[in-house]
């Protein structure tokens, strides 16, 4: 297998490279803006930038987007970066998808749903809340749409190993090593099912091996609020100094409106791959610090 990864020098897209690789398929991966020794240039904005990696003579079998804006206040404020970001740039890799005859893979989010009703199956009413929100829902339905046997992939609190640590668990850890006291202002009543970026990347080779299409959910095996999820991590540093400060979304007066109840309930994958360990938080955590 022929894999293009758009997005390969961040947090879903690294892990997705290493595990394709590791599994004997032949993979590319690109970055925008950070640059890595595994990766190569490609503006997606830009399919014809003179510096592009030459996606068509390497002519893959699948193309997966893992680029994204995914500041969702910075979103909310700057709304045509946040399409051009990510509609247009995947607008631009479904034209490249179809000139190289590849099947495509998009990248979503719990925060397509309103936050009423979730946890979410994939048959679940959609309405998003906020700039980010709606045109992650119009790139999925425009990749579903333009392209058969499209793969739209919706996550959500993704955490795991990546160069910079980005990523909430991550910065936490990396923290608490440090010997840094934190302070942490967390919303109480906003719940997701934070997933290991190894396990999206995992779930995702089994899907496109297997030749599966539409749209999954992919969450991991806890389900909790953003309290519980820094909690769980402290646990593991009983020397951490922190000051942990709960308030609601409401009080947080943040611009974009967040899904309270989100997260997903994983039942398509969860049915057609029943032997599937999805990993936590803890056995995360646990596995940095053996």
């Amino acid at each position: 297998m022929k894999v293009f990864i758009s997005g390969a020098s961040g947090l879903v897209g690294s892990n997705c490279l290493k595990h394709f690789k590791e599994m004997g398929w032949n993979v590319i991966g690109s970055h925008l803006s950070f640059a890595t020794a595994d990766t190569v240039f490609y503006n997606t904005l830009e399919p014809a930038h003179p510096e592009n990696f030459d996606v068509e003579t390497f002519l893959p079998d699948v193309i997966v987007h893992c680029g994204a804006l995914t500041h969702v206040d910075y979103c909310e404020a700057h709304p045509e970066e946040s399409y051009e970001k990510t509609v247009q740039s995947t607008r631009n890799l479904v034209a490249l998808a179809r000139k190289c005859k590849a099947r495509f893979v998009f990248i979503s989010t719990d925060y397509v749903f309103d936050g009423v009703n979730g946890p979410y199956r994939e048959d679940a009413a959609v309405n998003p809340l906020s700039v980010y929100a709606r045109h992650k829902l119009e790139a999925e339905t425009l990749a579903l749409k333009e392209l058969e046997h499209t793969l739209v992939l919706r996550i959500t609190n993704v955490y795991g190993n990546e160069l910079r640590n980005k990523n909430f668990v991550a910065r936490i850890v990396e923290q608490c090593r440090e010997g840094r006291k934190l302070t942490l202002k967390l919303p109480y009543d906003q719940f997701a099912s934070p997933v290991n970026a190894w396990d999206i990347a995992r779930a995702m080779y089994l899907l496109l091996k297997d030749n599966k299409e539409g749209i999954y959910h992919i969450g991991g095996s806890d389900y909790m609020n953003r309290i519980e999820l820094a909690l769980r991590v402290l646990s593991y540093f009983p020397s951490a100094e922190y000051d942990l400060i709960p308030v609601s979304t409401k009080e947080m007066n943040q611009p974009a409106a967040r899904p309270l109840l989100g997260g997903f309930v994983k039942l398509k994958f969860a049915t057609e791959y029943p032997g599937f360990l999805f990993g936590t938080v803890d056995s995360y955590v646990q596995s940095l610090l053996r």
